[in-house]
């Protein structure tokens, strides 16, 4: 049952009668015509003498063309009569007063007003013109509906906002305090009122009125005594204050006897200390603690002080209260919520989308208009109480805080007069909790109020104290937080004394965690240490001891135990300066001139496909405008650069000649040698081979390619065009292995010969260097990285692979026969798994016939092609996804757990299933990474459970089990088959309950993620893991971590209104599909008006031009949804559940759909890729070499001048650790290199002509030393490094 209201909350049927501030103002001076309304200490004018300036002022104003309905902007020194005597004349001739402080900047005086749009400002040295224009009524008497003020506040996203309050509300309000305040000695005018706040502040509204609705008088305070704080004390006694309206912080500055005649006491604007309400609220004086937004009009509720808690207690008469949850529905006593405000006093917002946001009706409570404050309140029968504002939330160390929460623990401190929490950093950078506390007391006591705060609040909210003598305040009277002191002196500190290595050490931990330490037994990672705040740590031991990883603070978390381990570290090698020579520009040009002569290769195809089209058309009378070619040249065309054979053919014709002679060695990044390399690979990417992995003829492929490759070989990756592998009998190559032995360091280019041994077995995604050697018998496990020898009959493991005991090879001991049908089998299918996505490309071009069919020509043929290209492409993916699911269920028919032969029908049917499953995240990306992804790996097969986020995870799902919660980030590989011994192994892969599989980590078959579990990026599943354990590397490692805390309507648990957001803008994603077909169908008019035109010939000839053309334009389209769809990107956070996350993976489709097939891929490693890049947001230098376009936010990378980004590298600027999208920005300096499939972390630096090896991991945070090399998972020096004990080297020689 929803709760009620309670009935002391809805006060809107108590509202007092309609009138205006000026039917008070008059109604008083009628009464109390002769008593002072205002004395400033120079002028002291009475009700009757008030009220004749006034009209004269309205006389004057009227004079100039001033009236009812108009803005009057008011910038006048804050203590003077004339200040308020404009205020009232600008009231009384019908206009809105829009008050800036006199001591605002220029800037925020011009905003204001602007946005109000003032026709005049009465200054002190008389009226200026305003920037707006009058609505040319008449001055007179305001109506109620007209506006009293509008009043500017500050908004959350800096930019202030206007308020506007009429008449109506701003009279309800003061006639509504009338009612409460000193009812059984009402005021009168023997009250003297402190006028102390800026105008600019609505608070200063209830100044005014409660003087001038009463009959008291107005004392305007100077501002240089309001400032101080402290002076004004005796000021109030010198001029017999009995009215005081002020903020907590500013009346505990001031000593008791300064209020002895003070009679009403009012506090608002922040939360009241329980010891200054108790210390204040004596006899003979009542004392009431305010609260209210600017938007309903100064103040909503109240409460009398004095014993007990304090509260912001029941609302004003003609004031409604709500306290509501997440679903905006009344919650129940004790229970906290939003408040939301509703009756007489809501005011308007000048802007009026924002208006119908902060306004709009609340039907769950049946109110027509609402405003929802954003601050966080206790409902209990005696009134609410304030716990913090929904939107002051903070992070630190993960977590989300409340500075409320903090700050009403602070000022409930025994001794404590005032109270205010912040978040600083600390000379690293990381977040810092303190917490500024005022108090009179000398003797007061830091660490007691510590534990003391210990008791009521969790550990992560108890900030480090700082005592002040005063707390700084604003125009408004609210403590400043941002001019609250950073850095303090830290005498205070009581940390032990602590000398050497260790001393230095804790300082560090100081600097990094924010918080004491209590000696050499202090805890990292209990002290609230992750991986961000290691890496840090890190990056500053590396100033003293460069060879220190983050794997030896996890290994070493205990201060006495670092300590220590870098006492007994060798003094560091010595650092050689290097200087990397960015790519000559010569070599640029030769990329760029390469690319037409590639393109036409690829643009053959084209147009073997456009003439085979062509005759078909022609002969099935469906287009008269058909141009034919003879069969025999489209026969040979087709063998020649379409069929596997003829493409492969080229590629060995090309590679043989091209890489004749070169031998292994070192050579110069862009120099004859390393250009020839990279124009062969295109040339074979060109092939298709790639995509041919464990088809019998790869085999031969590699054979021609001059590759030495031994009998019985399964080889499910893509050899080497420089042919300098070597293969023993029997062995077996798993998918994704990188066996093309070369890399670039620097301006340098490495190429050398890998050698695998006879039944060797090499495992997926595993990185071979050059001169690595495997030796027979030896099993490599998936994902290592390998640089030396791997001696016979060994099992090694991670990167850099090191042994990790025997190979005991866990299939069959016998080898199965040979099975010839089944090697025919997978010649076959490899061949109908390259026609899948003609054939969808064939339903889509057969939608473009039936619009053309009756057209006479090309030109006419433009238009209704151009109409129906989106409905063609929704068909040709649509075909595509139909013809996966059949291809992938029909596979799944009879599939078994275990070992089986390569060579037999569930060995064929694994590989066939993972061909297509990765075939499916390329040509159906728009598919993955989006609410779609469940649905569609369940149709396939897999179980999958709810509230799950997958991205372009390649799994066999049959064998696949992701649980409720769980996330698999970009290109995770879950069960995918084994190989060793002839045989092909599989078994049931799980992803746990909530856990987190990160960018391209592996779960291979029989392991599980654990439930809340975490493996990190490039890292492998452990065979065995608890619950809510977190693993980082290859081999995995614990990790100790802290997870992030968040929303979980923004993570975990979204509302319907946010998944049928999220569902539009990922719509949005099929757009990308459309614009690739399309340019594709541009293409193939293109073709066809050259074949019109000049012939065939010219159209072959014309071909590698009208790509690169297609190519250009594909790019620039990404370029231009990257910057419509997400702009500028910023290193920030957020939630999974956001419009941001979602646009940036429509501008990431754009990229991977358009631009990747179309440019990025080809443009590999040249100057044009740099260019493109840039355009998207990178910093790039000249001379840089990048082999990748994966850098997803590109705005948040700086490849410095030379540097090298290898292929297969990521480039990852984002994290999405508990479904918080966290970003931040990846620096490599001048010269620095990324090696082959590296990936570096968020917040990662390499410094200039420093090298991270091929197949490392670049944490988060971390920082590269400039001129030294590291490699691994996750990086150490690659130098090598030895304890005095005489440890075991820990990292190989490069």
């Amino acid at each position: 049952m929803p709760q009620e209201i309670p009935p002391q909350y809805v006060r809107s049927a108590n509202a007092p009668q309609a009138r205006t501030l000026i039917d008070i103002l008059y109604a008083t001076a009628d009464q109390y015509p002769d008593a002072p309304a205002i004395d400033d200490g120079t002028v002291q004018l009475t009700y009757a003498e008030l009220i004749a300036d006034v009209e004269e002022s309205v006389a004057w104003l009227a004079a100039r063309g001033i009236g009812r309905g108009d803005r009057i902007g008011i910038r006048m020194p804050s203590g003077s009569y004339a200040l308020y005597v404009s205020i009232l004349a600008t009231l009384a001739t019908g206009a809105a007063y829009v008050p800036v402080d006199a001591d605002d900047p220029e800037e925020r005086a011009a905003l204001v007003f602007g946005e109000a749009g003032v026709v005049g400002i009465i200054t002190e040295a008389g009226l200026v013109r305003g920037p707006g224009s009058t609505r040319g009524w008449q001055a007179g008497r305001p109506l109620t509906r007209d506006d009293a003020w509008i009043i500017f506040t500050s908004g959350s996203t800096g930019t202030p906002k206007g308020v506007a309050v009429t008449h109506r509300n701003a009279a309800a309000f003061v006639d509504a305090e009338a009612e409460i305040f000193l009812r059984d000695n009402p005021l009168g005018p023997g009250d003297r009122v402190l006028a102390g706040l800026s105008v600019a502040f609505d608070a200063s509204c209830e100044e005014m009125w409660l003087a001038w609705r009463h009959g008291a008088c107005l004392v305007p305070a100077p501002r240089s005594l309001v400032r101080s704080g402290m002076d004004l004390g005796p000021w109030l006694v010198s001029r017999d204050i009995t009215v005081v309206s002020t903020v907590p912080t500013l009346a505990s500055l001031w000593p008791a006897e300064a209020l002895e005649a003070v009679r009403l006491l009012i506090f608002g604007g922040e939360a009241c200390p329980p010891e200054l309400a108790e210390r204040l609220a004596v006899e003979g004086r009542e004392v009431w603690n305010t609260y209210g937004p600017t938007e309903a009009t100064v103040v909503a509720c109240l409460a009398p002080l004095g014993g007990g808690p304090v509260s912001i207690g029941l609302p004003l008469p003609g004031w409604d209260l709500a306290v509501v949850d997440k679903d905006g529905l009344q919650v129940g006593y004790g229970d906290v919520g939003e408040l939301v405000i509703g009756g007489v006093g809501l005011a308007r917002y000048l802007d009026p989308e924002k208006d119908a946001e902060k306004y709009a009706p609340m039907e769950t409570l049946g109110w027509g208009r609402a405003y929802r404050s954003g601050d966080l309140v206790r409902l209990e029968a005696d009134g609410l109480y304030f716990q913090g504002r929904a939107d002051d939330q903070v992070k630190v160390g993960g977590r989300r805080i409340e500075l409320g929460e903090v700050d009403a623990a602070l000022v409930n401190l025994p001794g404590v007069s005032g109270g205010a929490a912040a978040v600083r950093k600390t000379a690293t950078g990381t977040p810092l909790l303190v917490g500024y506390i005022a108090s009179a007391d000398p003797e007061f006591d830091i660490a007691k109020a510590r534990k003391t705060l210990a008791e009521s609040l969790p550990a992560a909210l108890v900030p480090r104290l700082v005592l002040v003598d005063e707390l700084p305040t604003r125009t408004s009277g609210k403590v400043d937080r941002n001019a609250l002191p950073w850095p303090v002196d830290s005498a205070g500190d009581d940390s032990p004394d602590l000398d050497g290595t260790m001393g230095w050490l804790a300082g560090l931990w100081r600097d990094v965690l924010a918080s004491p330490i209590d000696g050499p037994g202090a805890d990292f990672f209990a002290l609230g240490g992750g991986s961000l705040s290691a890496a840090q740590l890190v990056s500053l031991l590396r100033e003293k001891y460069p060879q220190v990883t983050v794997a030896d603070l996890y290994d070493h978390p205990r201060l006495g135990s670092l300590a220590g381990y870098l006492d007994e570290l060798d003094p560091p090698p010595l650092v050689e300066t290097r200087s990397v020579t960015p790519v000559p520009l010569t070599t640029q040009l030769i990329q760029t001139a390469a690319a037409i002569p590639l393109a036409t290769l690829a643009g053959m195809q084209w147009v073997v496909w456009l003439a085979l089209l062509n005759n078909v058309a022609a002969a099935l009378h469906l287009l008269p405008w058909a141009h034919t070619v003879n069969w025999w040249v489209v026969l040979v065309g087709f063998l020649v650069f379409v069929t596997p054979l003829g493409r492969m053919g080229i590629a060995v014709f090309a590679a043989r000649a091209l890489l004749s002679g070169l031998e292994p060695g070192t050579y110069k990044r862009g120099g004859s040698e390393h250009l020839r390399v990279w124009l062969a690979e295109r040339l074979g990417e060109a092939s298709g081979a790639e995509n041919q992995a464990g088809a019998p003829w790869l085999v031969y492929y590699a054979r021609a390619l001059g590759n030495r490759v031994g009998d019985g070989v399964d080889l499910h990756s893509t050899p080497p065009v420089t042919g300098m592998l070597t293969l023993g009998d029997r062995c077996s190559v798993e998918p994704e292995v990188d066996l093309t032995g070369h890399w670039i360091d620097g301006d340098l280019f490495h190429v050398g010969p890998i050698s695998v041994g006879n039944d060797a077995t090499i495992g997926a995604r595993t990185t071979l260097l050059p001169g690595a050697v495997i030796g027979k018998n030896a099993d490599v496990a998936p994902g290592s990285g390998v640089i030396g020898k791997v001696k016979a009959g060994q099992y090694w493991k991670g990167s850099p692979a090191v042994k990790s005991g025997k190979a005991h090879h866990p299939w069959p001991k016998e080898r199965p026969g040979r099975a010839p049908i089944w090697v025919g089998m997978y010649g076959l299918t490899s061949v109908l798994l390259g026609g899948l996505p003609i054939l969808a490309l064939a339903a889509g071009l057969a939608v473009l016939i039936l619009p053309v069919r009756h057209t006479h020509s090309l030109p006419e043929a433009v238009l209704p092609v151009a109409l129906w290209t989106p409905v063609a492409a929704v068909v040709a993916m649509a075909v595509y996804a139909a013809l996966t699911v059949i291809g992938v269920r029909l596979l799944a028919l009879g599939l078994t757990e275990g070992y089986h032969p390569v060579r037999s029908r569930v060995g064929w049917q694994l590989w066939a299933t993972e061909r297509l499953m990765d075939a499916a995240r390329n040509y159906l990306f728009p598919i993955y990474a989006s609410l779609l992804t469940p649905w569609w790996l369940r149709i396939l097969g897999a179980k999958v459970g709810k509230d799950t986020e997958i991205s372009t995870a390649l799994l066999t799902p049959k064998f696949t089990e992701v649980l409720d919660g769980a996330f698999l980030a970009d290109d995770t590989m879950v069960a995918s088959y084994e190989l060793g011994g002839g045989w092909i192994h599989v078994a049931k892969a799980t992803v746990g309950r909530r856990a987190f599989l990160g960018n391209s980590g592996i779960t291979q078959p029989g392991r599980r993620v654990p439930d809340d579990g975490l493996v990190a990026v490039l890292s492998a599943t452990p065979h065995k893991a608890k619950a809510g354990s977190s693993w980082l590397g290859s081999p995995p490692i614990r990790l100790r971590r802290q997870p992030t805390e968040a929303d979980a309507v923004r993570t975990f648990h979204p509302s319907l209104r946010l998944k049928i957001m999220r569902s539009t803008v990922e719509t949005l994603r099929i757009v990308p599909v459309m614009v690739t077909f399309g340019i594709g169908v541009a293409v193939l008019g293109v073709l066809q008006a050259l074949a019109g035109e000049l012939g065939w010939v010219w159209a072959s000839l014309g071909a590698g031009l009208v790509l690169l053309n297609a190519g250009a334009i594909a790019g620039a389209i990404a370029v231009v949804a990257k910057w419509l769809m997400v702009g500028r990107i910023r290193a920030v956070e957020h939630p999974l559940w956001s419009p941001f996350v979602w646009r940036n993976e429509v501008s990431d489709t754009f990229v991977e759909t358009v631009a990747g097939p179309w440019f990025a891929r080809a443009a590999s490693g040249t100057p044009v890729m740099n260019l493109w890049l840039r355009a998207l947001g990178a910093a790039i230098g000249r001379g840089v070499w990048c082999e990748t376009y994966w850098l997803p936010e590109a705005d948040l990378v700086t490849l410095g001048r030379g540097a090298t980004v290898n292929r297969g590298c990521v480039v990852q600027t984002h994290l999405f650790h508990d479904r918080i999208m966290q970003l931040d920005t990846v620096v490599l300096e001048a010269g620095a290199t990324l090696g082959t499939h590296c990936v570096a972390l968020p917040a990662a630096s390499i410094g200039a002509g420093a090298t991270v090896g091929p197949a490392s991991l670049v944490m988060r945070g971390d920082t590269v030393p400039a001129s030294t090399r590291w490699q691994g998972n996750p990086i150490a020096p690659w130098i090598g490094k030895k304890r005095k004990s005489g440890g075991r080297q820990k990292a190989q020689a490069a």
